[in-house]
């Protein structure tokens, strides 16, 4: 499941969808490749020893972190787009709430705490 994760061309339109694909093309690699890691993160806890929803949750941390950077180059479909990527690596482990992480990283707070 994770190989076909990262197999897959990621940040373009896809059909039924209403995210455009990314509005700078030259950064969809660099999204991609952040992306594919937090991939791997989850890919190391799943196949490690006793994977529990802290490791993942930690995981999130780490892959969020990665955007930290390029943060501001992200608009707001984007960054929709990048917890929905996390999103499906969470179904693939089965772990059902990222603990309000995507929403601090989509919204910059998380909107349950309100």
């Amino acid at each position: 499941m994770f190989e076909e994760f990262k197999m897959k061309e990621k940040f373009i339109q896809e059909e039924g969808s209403y995210y455009p694909g990314i509005a700078e093309e030259k950064l969809r690699p660099i999204f991609t490749e952040k992306i594919n890691l937090a991939a791997e993160d989850f890919q190391k806890v799943a196949e490690g020893k006793d994977p529990t929803q802290e490791k993942y949750l930690k995981a999130i941390d780490q892959g969020l972190d990665r955007f930290r950077e390029i943060y501001l180059e992200l608009d707001t479909e984007d960054r929709e787009r990048v917890c929905l990527y996390f999103e499906e690596l969470m179904d693939i482990v089965g772990l059902e709430s990222s603990g309000g992480r995507l929403n601090k990283f989509l919204y910059g707070f998380d909107p349950s705490e309100e």
